[in-house]
């Protein structure tokens, strides 16, 4: 019996391109001017500490900070200080109203219809925590963050490493085995399923040939096959 679903966001409950097109140039274009004007406070402050601890360059200058960040982005870098600016950025985006938080139509039904027969949410995503509470807090469909009972980001560990979702087990203090997780990334699903979690494989587009995975192409397909599970 499946007692919580933990679900990623890109790909899967909202439009990577959402995240690639809009979220990520935002950041992009602002990150120089917040990182200097608003180093000296937090959460800038912190994740700037992070960032020099990160690189092992604890003298770095803010020039070579920035540097730093932007070649992250190029490099779509999971580093975790990078995650914590780039969600900075983004509440200002969501607060002065330039974006809301993209959800595929499917998503928001199917997680009402999980948590009224009694199974609790989660997010798990490379993205900062703060980041994916400000998506889910801002979506297009409102605020729908009290679907949900709690959020990890890479603090738990990377999206790839079998022992990240060991630790979110633990910390949902549920048998890994009625836990299930939901990506549009096999190796994700791979890490997971090694943990002892039970899997689905979002497909927004063509399927994935090389994935020992449930596909379905729809929350709602996730709720059909529910009992199969």
């Amino acid at each position: 019996m499946i007692r919580a679903i933990v679900t990623d966001i890109e790909g899967t409950t909202s439009d990577i391109r959402f995240v690639h097109n809009v979220l990520f140039p935002y950041a992009r274009e602002r990150l120089a001017e917040v990182v200097r004007t608003r180093q000296a406070s937090d959460p800038v402050r912190s994740a700037l500490a992070a960032l020099r601890e990160e690189i092992a360059a604890p003298e770095a200058d803010t020039d070579t900070l920035i540097a730093t960040l932007l070649r992250f982005m190029d490099e779509d870098r999971k580093s975790t200080a990078l995650k914590a600016l780039q969600g900075h950025i983004w509440r200002d985006g969501y607060l002065n109203g330039d974006f809301t938080g993209h959800l595929y139509p499917d998503v928001l039904p199917a997680l009402q219809t999980w948590r009224a027969r009694g199974i609790d949410l989660y997010v798990y995503s490379s993205g900062s925590v703060a980041a994916q509470q400000l998506l889910f807090g801002y979506s297009d469909a409102g605020d729908i963050t009290s679907l949900f009972s709690g959020y990890f980001d890479t603090h738990v560990g990377a999206k790839r490493d079998e022992q990240s979702y060991r630790n979110i087990a633990a910390q949902i203090g549920a048998p890994a085995d009625s836990l299930l997780f939901l990506s549009d990334i096999h190796q994700e699903l791979d890490a997971a399923s090694a943990a002892g979690w039970r899997t689905v494989q979002l497909i927004r587009g063509a399927a994935d040939t090389a994935s020992q995975h449930r596909q379905v192409a729809t929350f709602s397909d996730i709720v059909m096959e529910q009992s199969a599970l």
